[in-house]
Parts: C-alpha cells; structure tokens; sequence
C-alpha cells in the first residue's frame, strides 16, 4: 500500500478528499499471528516515516504481541457506563481528529458495548476510511458472514461475531496469515494463545485437528476467490485469472456422454476443482424422446457430482463451448472423440481442431478421451 513519505501541511485536507485504504489480515484461528503482523509491518511504515498509530489493539495477554506493540502511538479508548461498570471501546472521533495516515484496528468483528454510537467495530472502521485515513484491521475466516452455517458443521460451535462478505469485497489488499494446524497446535500447547487453564478445552474443541485443517482450507479459499475475482474485475485486465481449476466437460446427445461425466467429474475431484457440463443445442433441431432422456440423465448426473449444468442453443457449438469457457474462467476441457464421418471432417475441420483454435490463447488444457461407443 502506498503512502506519501513527506506528507505536506494541508496533507490531512488532501486525505480527506478521498476514501481510506483498507488492507485486512484474515486467518483460520486465533493465534496464527494476524495482529503480530500487522504490528510488525506498522513498524516498518513508521520507520519510512508513515504517522501510524493503533486505535485498538486486543493482545489476550500474549507476551509477543505486547511487546511487538511498543514504539507505536496508542489513541486512547472511549469509557462508556454500562450499568455502573467503566467499559472501553475504540475511540473513532478521536482517531479521526489526529488524522494519522494510518490506523491499526484489532479484531474486526467484534461487537461495540451497548451505549456506543455504531454496533459493529467494522462500522467504526468504515467511517474511518471514509474520513481518508487508511485502515489495517485482523479478522479470523469463521466470522464471515457467508460462512457461518458452515463453519457451526465443522466445529460445532455457532459464531456470534460476523462481519459481510461485501468488507473483503471491497478492501484493498486481504493477506491470509497462513500457519501449519500443527504449529497452531504446538502454540497452544506452549500458552501463546490462552491461558494455561483454557488450553485442554480449546485442544478438544475448537481446535481439533481436523476443524483446523478445515478452516485452513477455508481461509486459503476465500483469499484465493478475492484475488481472482478482483483480477478478473480488472478493466486493465487482457485475459482471464483463474487461480481455482475450473473443469468444463461438453455433453452430447451420443451415449458416451455419461463416460465424459463420470471422468471429468474424476478430474475434478482429483484438482479439487469446479465442475461444469454443457449441452449446446442446434436451433431447429428436434430430439428424440431418447436423446432428451440422455440429456436429462446428464444433467441429473452433473448435479449428484456436485457440478452445474448448462444448456444452451447455438448454430455454432465449437464457438459456444468457448464462450463458456471464457465466462466460467475455466482451465480444463473435457471432450469425447469426434463422432463425425471423415468426408466431414475433411470439408469442415473436425470439432476438436476447431474448439483448439477459439481456445488456444486462453490458457486451457483440452481432454480428448476416447469413449467406447
């Protein structure tokens, strides 16, 4: 992210004048290191001369991260009365009249306490950013918003704190934080994340091995998805990005289709990969109860892989296939062998060698499986 390193008398004018940059360190748990990090590069921007200061920094009594912490201007709390109990929350007023160029903010998806001007501490922040002031804010993969159903499968445990999708959507830079579950593990087990009393628990619940390797994937994803359809999205972009395999297999009203299926739902599996079918209809051309019966166990099948099926009308399937292609961002593309007769094939080109030319600048690996017929 960049900043000006010789700020200039009316630079606070000049920030305001725009939206705050918002970079957002995500991970599959608590103790991976999001807020060391974070902290880690604020140092760095102080000492290239950058005004950074912390509006809230939640170290859970974690030594390191205290420590790492010194050196960095602290915008003091905000004491609010709740019930005759002195409770603190980030103070974003005051944040936003030292206007610094910068502002760390710990857990984003923690609730406000009751009595403060906005619930959420990602509102907080938004009102941040709109004021100019660039924002690096931490937050774990099972407070998405999205996720949550998921997440109460996989661990059990229902998350109360969220923030919207839309948050990573729009920020400028999402770095996940990424670490082993058995270097998590060992953090835990050495009291780096909780208190020696909380550890056993933590081991036999949320932090199984298993719920580990599943958030970890989660987080992986999710950031995967961010880049690429922020790459995608980009005008200045030529070409598609796909960073996920994308598996297209072409569906005909010949039997072997369901062969393709069955092998191009393998490939899938194999690449951990999105699975497409599409069916390219001839206008004008009617079939038979037979062929729409395959069509439809086709697609059938499709579903029960997990994969979406597409059916679309066109003179030119070879070109169609390709715009699908485009579209999905696909990377590979399962066929059958050509089942058209020589004398066509010498007249027109075979269907493989047109799909190969409309596909050969896209990055596409294309599947020839030969099926028995």
């Amino acid at each position: 992210m960049p900043y000006p390193s010789n700020p200039s008398p009316d630079a606070s004018y000049i920030r305001s004048a725009r939206r705050g940059k918002h970079k957002i360190f995500i991970g599959m748990a608590p103790g991976v290191g999001k807020t060391y990090k974070m902290l880690e590069e604020a140092h760095r921007l102080k000492n290239e001369g950058i005004d950074v200061v912390i509006g809230v920094l939640e170290t859970h009594g974690r030594k390191e991260t205290a420590e790492k912490a010194r050196g960095l201007e602290v915008v003091s709390k905000k004491n609010i009365v709740v019930q005759n109990v002195v409770l603190e929350e980030m103070d974003t007023d005051s944040i936003i009249a030292r206007s610094p160029q910068l502002v760390l903010v710990d857990e984003l998806a923690h609730t406000n306490v009751p009595g403060s001007q906005r619930e959420k501490r990602y509102q907080d922040v938004e009102i941040i950013l709109a004021a100019g002031i660039d924002v690096y804010s931490t937050v774990n993969i099972q407070h998405l918003e999205s996720l949550n159903d998921l997440v109460a499968r996989i661990t059990g445990i229902i998350v109360r704190e969220r923030i919207p999708d839309r948050l990573l959507d729009v920020a400028d830079q999402v770095v996940v934080i990424d670490v082993t579950p058995e270097t998590l593990e060992e953090r835990l087990r050495e009291g780096k994340i909780y208190a020696p009393d909380k550890i056993q628990q933590s081991l036999e619940n949320f932090f199984q091995r298993r719920n580990l390797i599943a958030l970890r994937e989660l987080a992986l994803r999710e950031v995967a998805d961010t880049v690429e359809d922020e790459a995608n999205s980009s005008p200045s972009s030529g070409q598609s990005c796909s960073i996920h395999e994308r598996v297209l297999v072409c569906i005909s009203t010949y039997p072997n289709s369901v062969q393709l299926l069955r092998r191009g739902a393998r490939i899938a599996n194999y690449m951990n990969a999105r699975l497409y079918a599409i069916f390219v209809a001839i206008p004008e051309t009617f079939l038979t109860r037979e062929e729409s019966l395959h069509i439809e166990t086709c697609s059938k099948l499709c579903q029960e892989f997990g994969g979406e099926f597409l059916k679309v009308s066109s003179h030119n399937v070879a070109q169609e296939i390709a715009n699908a292609a485009t579209d999905l961002h696909v990377t590979q593309i399962v066929i059958g062998e050509s089942q058209q007769p020589k004398w066509r094939r010498f007249f027109k080109g075979s269907f493989t060698q047109r799909l190969m030319e409309l596909i050969r600048y896209q990055k596409i690996d294309l599947h020839i499986i030969a099926t028995e017929n």
